[in-house]
């Protein structure tokens, strides 16, 4: 089979935690999996490009490079995030500005440079949210606005491109235990959030599309918290 025809998925972030699940439990269904990344996670499976997602020119020109050198693309998931935390009375400019190219700016970006493809393909893309889109916390202006963002992003695409055999769904998770140092039994792993990508882009019945998921960990720390950790406990 060559690289033309077999499934492609592109992914961003897959350097570690839930980006790299997904990319090896994509890989596991039998894509071949494309990853853009800043720093290189080296996986002797995976075909990552050097990407700086802040840089929006160059982010479409690597995809649009990938899409020229492979030939097709059926999966598309922006994964890659900066979760910049501060009250609104100390995050700066440059925090934001930072928070809003990479988690939303980016995926418009992703977004604009690959549909030609995916509707060719009649691809899905998968946008991973956060609980921080809905359930807002002290010192999360930033995160939660630019998650809040994506279901607008998510919901026009699915409006204005469905027609074209276009899927698209917005994955809001609660708390993933996505370093390697925690162990934290009351966290998802990132091989469960994994598990469910891999249902979303494969199993999908024909007559439906899935345009926003809600996950959360089935286990609850009984302590009382506050902030981002009582965000994490919901």
């Amino acid at each position: 089979m060559s690289s033309h025809d077999r499934r492609m998925a592109l992914i961003t972030g897959t350097n570690r935690g839930t980006g790299l699940a997904i990319a090896e439990e994509l890989h596991r269904r039998g894509y071949q999996v494309v990853a853009l990344n800043r720093t290189f996670g080296g996986q002797p499976w995976l075909i990552e490009t050097q990407c700086d997602l802040a840089d929006h020119v160059s982010l479409e020109r690597a995809a649009e490079m990938i899409i020229t050198e492979y030939g097709r693309l059926d999966v598309c998931v922006a994964n890659a995030v900066v979760r910049r935390l501060g009250r609104l009375a100390e995050l700066g400019p440059t925090a934001w500005s930072e928070v809003m190219a990479v988690n939303v700016l980016s995926v418009v970006s992703l977004i604009r440079s690959t549909l030609p493809v995916m509707r060719a393909n009649r691809g899905a893309y998968v946008i991973m949210g956060s609980h921080a889109g809905s359930r807002y916390f002290e010192g999360g202006a930033a995160y939660s606005a630019t998650k809040a963002a994506l279901k607008a992003v998510v919901e026009t695409l699915l409006l204005e491109e469905r027609a074209n055999g276009v899927r698209a769904t917005l994955v809001s998770p609660g708390a993933i235990a996505n370093r390697d140092t925690d162990d934290s039994a009351y966290k998802m792993t990132p091989t469960s959030v994994a598990r469910l990508l891999g249902i979303l882009v494969q199993d999908q019945p024909d007559d439906l599309v899935v345009g926003e998921i809600e996950i959360r960990p089935s286990r609850l720390r009984e302590s009382e918290v506050t902030g981002l950790d009582r965000l994490q406990h919901i």
